[in-house]
Parts: C-alpha cells; structure tokens; sequence
C-alpha cells in the first residue's frame, strides 16, 4: 500500500510504516489542486490541518483506504462522505491529551496567581505584592465541557487539589472517579471554573454566548484549549468587562488559521473585541499549543503508526 505524507510529522511514523511494508511517499508543498491530479495513486494519506479533505478531494481519491489525521480532531475532514465511500479515518486523541490537560492546569494556575502580570512588572522594576494577591484553586468547583480523552486529562491532573469536578456531556454515562457527571442547569448552578474540550461541531460553533453566559450563577474562570469558534469573542470581553468572566486562558481564538497573522498588519482593521481582549491583564493566550509538546509529537505520530496496523496489517 502506498501512503502519502501531506504534512511533516515525528520521522517514527514514516519509519514505522516503512518497517511495516507500507510505501512512502512524502509531498509537503504542492498545492491541493496539484494533489488532487495524483491521488488517485495512493491508498492512505497522512495530514494535520494543511488543507480540507473535501467531497472534491475524495472523489479523485479513487483508490483511498484510510485518512490518518495526526491530531486530536476531524472537522477538516468531510467526515460523512469518507465513511459513505469506505474510507477508515483514524485520529489520535490519545496522543496529545496529557499535554492538553497540562496546559489547561498551567492556564488555570496562572491565571488564579497573577504570574504572567507579576512576572512583567517585576522585570520593569515594580514590586506590587499586594496588587499581585492570588486566589487558592482548592475548595472552587471545575466544570468540564466535554468529556472525552481531552476533558478526562484535565480531571485527571486536578486530583491533587480539593476541588469538585463536575462534568457535561451529550454522551451517557462517561463519568468516572475523576469526574461527577451532571445536567447543564447544575454547571450554571456551581461552576467557579469552565473548561471546554469539545471538538468543532455545528452544536459547539459558538457555544459561549451571551445567553450562554448570563445562565451561571456566579461569576466564573473560563479555559478554553479546544476550539476558538466555540466562544464568541464579543460576548466573552462583555462578559469580562460585566465581571460575569473574572478571567480567561485561551489556547485557541475565534480569530486563528489564516486570518490570525493578518490582523497585525496594517492593511486589515483588528476587531474590537480582539483589541480589547489583548489590552486584559485577566485574559492569558497562547497560538493553540495545548497539545503540542515535545512528548505528544512522538505519542501522535504512534498512536496512528498502530490505528493503520491493527486495521491493515
């Protein structure tokens, strides 16, 4: 079987496959126009996020087997239509979750202590003790949106805190020891912090709204390393500026992929809501990192090097 690499990964996947007796063939630059004239030669491809595998795509991909997705999520992936030809899709949230759970610990922690606002003024020669005063994570409850593998990590790192987590998701039943499963109406009853882990779908696509927002009972923290479309940037600074949001870490951004870069040129006029956003000492961002640590290159790579095993060989 011959399989084509569309983006650049951790070398144990192509050598892994390699050693399986699969052929490689690698393609990095040309555009998705010049793939789609030699698809039809391959039975696999390997892809991050460089371009959508659409109904287009796949109808020239005549002789495709398998999609490997080097990543947690698929909504680049037309995903109904592969499965409507026989396509196998393989993903790899396994791979990066405890990076993800990490990260959104990091982002809480921070945010709770002031670090990165203490951490700028000490370096400019202000000493502001009081004005940097924390607030302890112990005793505040943590609500998960989303319980898969990404919102499962996250419970997972908060074991060593006295804290209630609760989570909400469309799925029965995926509770375990790290995690009470409940109703949205006691999220909006009890939550002091948010974390969202769901993937893009057209329910989650501006998912924090105003409406959303107005429903919690108390002011609360929100982390968010899953989706940027998932919150709506404006509602999200009212909310801030309203005090209804006490403060926010943001891994991902309404804003990102290719008009992100954009928005620091002069030629395009930034959206108010991301210029205030920017301008919060209460708000912490990061280019959608989360899962994406040394560690989790290899996992990911691995974790779709055994997907294709278990099913092809």
């Amino acid at each position: 079987m011959k399989i084509l690499h569309l983006d650049s990964n951790h070398p144990l996947l192509k050598n892994e496959l390699s050693e399986l007796g699969f052929t490689n063939h690698e393609d990095f630059s040309s555009t998705k126009e010049e793939i789609e004239e030699i698809i039809y030669a391959y039975d696999g491809i390997i892809i991050r996020s460089r371009f959508a595998i659409d109904q287009t795509f796949l109808d020239k991909a005549t002789n495709l087997k398998f999609i490997g997705r080097v990543g947690a999520g698929l909504e680049n992936i037309d995903t109904t239509y592969a499965a409507s030809k026989g396509i196998r899709l393989f993903n790899a949230p396994e791979g990066n979750r405890n990076a993800v759970g990490e990260h959104a610990l990091g982002m809480l922690l921070s945010l709770f202590n002031k670090l990165n606002k203490a951490d700028h003024e000490v370096r400019n020669g202000q000493w502001l003790r009081e004005d940097n005063r924390g607030i302890e994570l112990d005793l505040k409850t943590v609500s998960i949106i989303g319980y898969g593998n990404m919102g499962r990590a996250f419970a997972r790192k908060l074991r060593g805190f006295d804290v209630e987590v609760i989570c909400y998701d469309i799925k029965e039943d995926v509770e375990n020891s790290d995690a009470t499963q409940v109703d949205l109406q006691e999220i909006f009853e009890k939550t002091d912090v948010l974390s969202l882990h769901t993937p893009e779908t057209p329910e989650t696509i501006g998912m924090i709204h105003k409406e959303f927002i107005n429903k919690f009972a108390k002011p609360f923290w929100l982390i968010n390393t899953a989706r940027g479309k998932s919150v709506v940037t404006e509602d999200l600074v009212d909310a801030m500026e309203e005090g209804k949001i006490l403060g926010a870490g943001l891994d991902v951004l309404e804003y990102e992929k290719s008009s992100f870069e954009n928005l620091f040129t002069s030629k395009n006029e930034m959206p108010t809501p991301f210029k205030k956003l920017l301008n919060m000492p209460n708000v912490l961002l990061s280019p959608h990192v989360a899962g994406w640590t040394i560690e989790s290159k290899e996992k990911l790579a691995s974790t779709i090097v055994h997907k294709i095993k278990s099913e092809f060989c």
